[in-house]
């Protein structure tokens, strides 16, 4: 198994953890010197705050851990594409590079509604790469939905 493959199921086993909470199915790792050094999946509606996306609660972690907010040749993986904010915060952490599962055609930061990795010129580039286990990342956020709809249905 590739070392890509091997990070984005860890990011996948955090974004489940999200789907039992009933949040969206988003799930972050970040390594550095091919360990990862922190995870974390959205807890959105569990915190009641909008800025609780994985990306950030894992950039958050990260920077604690190595007690810096330049997180320098740090890599993130993530399931889901990350909006504008989490690209923002991605691009200003100084992250080397992104690796994406499923795209998002709806909120996608990186190249499906705009691209802030590639269109703009900022202070740091990110490195991005997509599609990394696209079908099952695809799959846990279409799951959940459906099942979401089936509770909504109960009512």
């Amino acid at each position: 198994m590739e070392e890509k493959e091997k990070f984005m199921k860890e990011a996948i086993k955090e974004a489940k953890k999200a789907y039992d909470k009933l949040e969206v199915p988003v799930g972050a790792v970040i390594v550095k010197d091919g360990k990862i050094i922190a995870r974390a999946h959205n807890l959105k509606e569990t915190k009641k705050d909008t800025t609780k996306h994985a990306e950030i609660l894992a950039i958050e972690k990260a920077s604690k851990k190595l007690d810096a907010w330049r997180l320098l040749d740090c890599e993130m993986y993530v399931t889901l594409e990350p909006c504008s904010m989490c690209a923002g915060a991605i691009i200003n952490a100084r992250i080397k590079k992104l690796y994406i599962g499923a795209l998002d055609e709806k909120t996608g930061a990186a190249g499906s509604v705009l691209n802030l990795f590639e269109d703009y010129k900022f202070n740091h580039n990110v490195e991005v790469e997509k599609g990394i286990m696209k079908e099952t990342c695809e799959k846990i956020l279409k799951d959940f939905f459906k099942y979401l709809r089936k509770l909504k249905s109960k009512k």
